[in-house]
């Protein structure tokens, strides 16, 4: 059975964070109009809370779609590459390229090429996250041994058979911290774009509070996309704890 540690030094530097952060805001050392307290953010997000649900839900819905896409494209992308070293060599410079482009430069793009509904929003998730997973999983492939995939062609395993056997498992762990990366990007790439250019999301709820210099609330959603963030990554840990007990297992947890 798993167990649940506290991690008390990280604790308590993010309580003694916020207590910094309320001290030297009180005492007036951060203008209070642009640096709102801690009680006051907070105050925030209980007020705003109904209003940033449906925008907290159409993120995550763009998030989890681009992610998905993203997924798939890497995934794909990686194994074309592994098993054909010219497209691997032709390609891997265009990948390294792609991720160049600053996020900000292609969001308006995408928005009005595509509009201001969801779809935009999805793609440029979808670029975001892609990059992370077939690198990773690139790296778990060339980590598979000569040896392991010689004595599998020894015993008549075909291409497919090496990689489902051989390949997918030695690439397991590397995908899944390929998979946290992409996770967040998800997450602030949906932010962005929506921040852009967009007609619900927790992007355009910020862009609406700074237009109305409403910091508090502002400091309230960035609250929000950083939860919204931890969760899909937790959710990543279980599902690697699912899929790997034996990993967990031989660590204790």
């Amino acid at each position: 059975m798993s167990k649940t540690h506290i991690n008390w030094p990280a604790l308590l530097v993010f309580l003694g964070f916020l207590a910094l952060w309320q001290l030297f805001s009180s005492c007036g050392v951060f203008p209070a109009y642009m640096v709102p307290t801690p009680v006051r953010v907070g105050e925030a997000l209980i007020k705003d809370l109904p209003m940033l649900v449906p925008h907290t839900l159409t993120t995550l819905i763009e998030a989890l779609l681009g992610l998905v896409i993203g997924i798939a494209v890497g995934s794909v992308l990686a194994i074309v590459m592994d098993e054909v070293r010219i497209i691997k060599r032709a390609f891997s410079p265009l990948l390294t390229v792609s991720q160049t482009i600053p996020t900000v430069a292609i969001a308006p793009l995408l928005v009005l090429w595509l509009g201001y509904a969801m779809l935009p929003k999805i793609v440029l998730v979808a670029l975001t996250t892609f990059f992370p997973i077939s690198i990773s999983l690139l790296s778990g492939f060339d980590s598979v041994k000569l040896e392991q995939i010689d004595l599998m062609k020894t015993l008549g395993a075909s291409r497919v058979q090496i990689l489902i056997w051989v390949k997918l498992p030695a690439a397991r762990a590397a995908f899944f911290s390929g998979l946290r990366m992409s996770v967040t990007y998800a997450v602030v790439g949906a932010v962005i774009a929506e921040w852009l250019g967009g007609m619900q999301g927790l992007g355009v709820a910020m862009e609406r509070m700074r237009k109305s210099f409403a910091y508090a609330d502002m400091f309230a959603v960035i609250i929000v996309i950083s939860l919204l963030s931890i969760a899909l990554m937790e959710a990543v840990r279980l599902i690697e704890y699912v899929t790997s007990p034996w990993k967990h297992k031989r660590k204790g947890v």
